[in-house]
């Protein structure tokens, strides 16, 4: 990298000239190039490399080179960022931000068999790791316009794959490699950056070819099959359908990849997601126990509103528990509680129901640390060791004494909790 490396901050359409509709173009987006925020993050943790090496005793002076940087690349949309009393430029209300995070630098000595580890992030989840590449006005949704922003990044990101950065790092030229794992992506994301079809499709899951009945039959049993590289060779499937098919027989063939997969990202669960999914599922659940739904057929409607607010005033008089119009990380920690599921059970009429809700509530909090935890073998082996265990138990329960609600159907984050966790 040159000297002159802090080119500070330059316009995110960098090397797209065209015009963005009517948006004045130099407001849509900012950025930094991606080799120079990297250059000036491993300047930042300078220190903390050196340091990393003199507590493992390795020689700095030998240390030159077989330096790996792992970086953990997340995308995001952020919402309404609408001015509320403005005259600026008329731009959307909605804006991405693509940041990464430095997980792990390991160096490999000379003559050394095994890589050794000199620094690792402490709080890998933290907003003071997290340092933002490109902000932008657009909204997640926009597939075109999120492409033709983040190409040149993806552009760069595929160029440093290949090369080495050479860096006067304590006074000396050392020589680092760059590892990028795209991990910090939420379900929708992941769908939009790899090709697949929106989360409403019949191929519910992200990670395997399942398909909503399939998983709701067998909810316990899926290995994770797709991936980057298998995504873009059924998206060439689904381009040029050499087998002639007809549109289903297509779309059963590439399971659901029916766009371009665009940047490749690493197979994950995304743990806030994960809980309102499946805390909104046992809100209704808590619904349909109070009105009895399985003695009934397709109760009408007013009816159902009832049990809903039979429930709220339930919640809001007993755990304070204001409702919500939808459901967030909040309400979903403090509805998926021993305390909730105890008020529930109050309101349930029939004894046998009561201890199978409780059951199921028992198993969630068992399962729940493991997909929280940053390194779960760590922090809760116990509950890590049993998570199979349960998840089976948990997935025996739906499909019997909760039959009513999962015959054939299954929510995509309750599929990936109980098949893909373990």
């Amino acid at each position: 990298v040159s000297s002159s490396w802090n080119v500070g901050i330059i316009n995110g359409l960098s090397g797209w000239t065209v015009s963005v509709d009517d948006v004045p173009a130099d407001t849509i987006a900012r950025r930094f190039r991606y080799d120079v925020a990297l250059v000036s993050t491993l300047k930042d943790l300078e220190e903390d490399i050196m340091e990393g090496l003199r507590e493992k005793g390795l020689d700095d002076s030998t240390c030159t080179s077989g330096f790996t940087v792992v970086v953990k690349e997340s995308c995001d949309g952020m919402g309404d960022v609408s001015e509320k009393h403005g005259g600026g430029p008329a731009v959307p209300e909605k804006a991405v931000r693509f940041s990464f995070t430095v997980m792990s630098i390991t160096v490999q000595a000379e003559g050394e068999e095994e890589a050794v580890t000199i620094f690792q992030e402490q709080k890998p989840n933290s907003e003071l790791s997290c340092r933002p590449l490109c902000l932008m006005f657009v909204d997640e949704s926009d597939h075109e316009m999120l492409t033709a922003i983040l190409g040149p990044v993806v552009a760069e990101r595929k160029a440093m794959k290949e090369s080495r950065l050479i860096l006067s790092i304590g006074g000396l030229l050392r020589s680092f490699r760059f590892y990028f794992r795209g991990t910090g992506y939420d379900e929708k994301m992941v769908r939009e950056m790899e090709g697949l079809e929106a989360s409403g499709s019949t191929y519910i899951c992200t990670l395997c070819d399942s398909t909503r009945a399939e998983a709701s039959q067998n909810m316990v049993l899926h290995s994770i099959t797709r991936s980057h590289e298998e995504n873009l060779e059924r998206y060439e499937i689904w381009r040029t359908n050499p087998f002639s098919e007809s549109a289903d027989e297509l779309r059963d063939r590439v399971k659901g990849v029916s766009a371009k997969p665009f940047m490749e990202t690493q197979p994950t669960l995304d743990a806030l997601h994960c809980d309102i999914g499946n805390a909104t599922e046992f809100y209704k659940i808590f619904q349909d126990e109070i009105g009895e739904m399985y003695q009934k057929n397709n109760p009408p409607r007013e009816e159902r509103r009832r049990w809903r607010s039979i429930l709220d005033k339930q919640l809001r008089n007993k755990l304070k528990l204001k409702p919500v119009m939808r459901m967030n990380g909040n309400y979903a920690r403090r509805l998926m509680t021993h305390e909730a599921v105890k008020v529930v059970c109050e309101l349930v009429p029939s004894e046998e129901r009561r201890k199978a809700l409780t059951e199921l509530m028992e198993l969630y909090l068992q399962m729940k640390p493991v997909w929280r935890s940053t390194c779960p073998a760590r922090d809760c082996p116990d509950q890590l060791c049993r998570y199979s265990f349960n998840s089976q138990r948990f997935a025996e329960l739906l499909s019997t004494t909760f039959k009513y609600r999962y015959e054939g159907k299954i929510t995509n984050y309750l599929h990936k909790t109980l098949a893909h966790v373990p």
